[in-house]
């Protein structure tokens, strides 16, 4: 048990002054800290209970954090999956998928179209290393009209 802190409450409200955690992510870092786990269930669901701590909630948090960091929904989902929150519908921001490619593909590379199919693939991986799908990456490289 950490001598800083005896109290796992007082450890994990420390914790969510200075950003969200999930449910998993805190029972890790209170685990790591070396309380027991029967401690660490009753803090995380007493901190549940009162809106403390809230997997929705940090799933809209880091939905908009990688909306604005240009990432797309496969790296979203990757992410929460990651931080162990199993919301069947989590409360992301709604977002156009194909202006966020757009806008990423822009971003890096301005607004000239690939020269070739090096250059076309080059692309593809980059917008599918920020999480874009397929299908996606397809429709704004090949300069679908609905993707602008």
């Amino acid at each position: 048990m950490s001598a800083a802190a005896p109290d796992p409450r007082a450890h994990a409200l420390r914790l969510l002054a200075r950003r969200e955690y999930s449910r998993a992510e805190l029972r890790d870092r209170l685990s790591r800290a070396g309380y027991d786990a029967g401690q660490i269930d009753g803090t995380l669901d007493a901190l549940a209970r009162e809106g403390c701590q809230d997997d929705a909630r940090y799933a809209e948090m880091l939905g908009r954090t990688r909306l604005r960091q240009g990432h797309g929904p496969l790296r979203l989902r990757r992410d929460l999956a990651r931080a162990g929150v199993e919301l069947e519908q989590p409360s992301i921001p709604q977002a156009d998928w194909l202006i966020q490619a757009r806008a990423a593909l822009h971003k890096r590379f301005g607004d000239a179209p690939a020269e070739n199919r090096r250059e076309w693939e080059r692309r593809a991986r980059f917008l599918a290393g920020r999480g874009f799908t397929s299908e996606l990456i397809r429709r704004v490289l090949d300069g679908d009209p609905d993707a602008y």
